[in-house]
This record gives C-alpha cells, structure tokens and sequence, in this order.
C-alpha cells in the first residue's frame, strides 16, 4: 500500500473515531445556547455544537443551572461553569467551548457568564498567628463578592466588608448565596444587609 493511501486511511478513521460519536439513547437534550446544546446520559453532561457533533464528551463536573425549560448546564459567551470537589467543599470555575479548562476551580460559588462578566466568591485566607508548639499557622477564612471578566481577572469588588466563614466540608454543604446581580458589564446592583439594593456604576 502507498504510503500516501495509508495515511487517508488513517485520516478517515481517527476522525470517525474522534468525531462520530453516538448521541443516541441520551436522558435529556437541551435547547441550543450560545450555540451549544447540553445532552445527559446517566449522571454526566455532555455538548453538541449548533452541527451536532459531540463537541464536549460526557463528564461529571458540569455545574446545573436552571433555565425556563428544565435544568442543565449552559453556556454563555464562551463559557460554562464547572464544579471540583477539594476536602468535601466544591469549588467552581469555567470550562471552554472545546472543555479546556480556562478559570480554574477556585470560588466559593459563581455565577453564568452574562455580557461577559460574572460574580464570583473570592476565598481569602488570613493568617492570624502561628503556633509555636505545633509550627502550624493559625488561619481564618473570608470571601468576597467580586465581578471577573472571561479571563478570570477582578473587575471590581461588589462587596467591601468580608464575610467570615468555617472552611468545612460540615458547614459549607451548600455554597454561601451571591447576592449581587450584573446589569449590564458596567452596572451592577448590590444588596446590602436591610436587603436594599444599591447600583454599582464600574468604568
């Protein structure tokens, strides 16, 4: 066989292999959204691009969120938010239209992106003091509710006081509620603790 007949061979299959893949006897589809459909086959979440090809393959870090016509994960521009457990507290981040991993699991909770910003909770760790007998540092936690960009970089801090909290897996059984909303990428509106909100105007 010629050399340049081998390689077509090998062309053809690796891409039937890679791109043909079954999306039958899937749970559910979903409507197309930033022309990406979710599908569900077990207890795993899946993508079919706007040609329906499978273009994220089924996996257990997809974060759930609810919409008008059932509950899946979603994208939006360019983004879906996954889910990564550390020491029994999950973590959450954001995955690419191809599933590459572009804002790692870091936040206490996020937000779906919206007009290309999103609210996540920053976790600080706080140094008290350190133990001498045991040569460990005594430490103590807080998050913020912060605006981040598609990169992951800080737009603004939504809240100004810290929010303490008990690092645990006992305690954190459900990640701490955001309560600031995107208006727009320059507005925000803040909810103070009278449950009153404020517009927050960023440049």
């Amino acid at each position: 066989m010629k050399r340049s007949n081998f390689l077509i061979l090998i062309t053809v299959f690796f891409t039937t292999v890679l791109y043909s893949q079954s999306i039958d006897n899937v749970d559910f589809v979903s409507s197309m959204n930033d022309e990406m459909a979710a599908v569900k086959k077990g207890n795993q979440w899946g993508f079919i691009n706007s040609e329906g090809n499978m273009a994220i393959n089924f996996r257990d870090d997809l974060v759930v969120s609810k919409t008008a016509d059932g509950s899946y994960p979603i994208f939006h521009n360019g983004r879906c938010l996954i889910a990564q457990k550390k020491d029994g507290i999950n973590y959450y981040g954001y995955i690419d239209r191809t599933g590459k991993t572009v804002i790692e699991p870091q936040y206490l909770n996020a937000t779906n992106f919206n007009d290309n910003v999103a609210i996540v909770l920053v976790l600080r760790r706080n140094e008290l003091s350190k133990n001498i007998a045991l040569n460990k540092a005594v430490v103590n936690y807080d998050y913020f509710e912060v605006a981040i960009n598609l990169n992951g970089e800080v737009i603004t801090y939504l809240t100004q006081e810290p929010v303490h909290i008990t690092l645990s897996a006992e305690k954190l059984r459900k990640p701490p509620v955001i309560y600031s909303k995107v208006i727009s990428n320059t507005l925000f509106a803040v909810m103070n603790a009278q449950k009153k909100w404020s517009v927050l105007k960023v440049e």
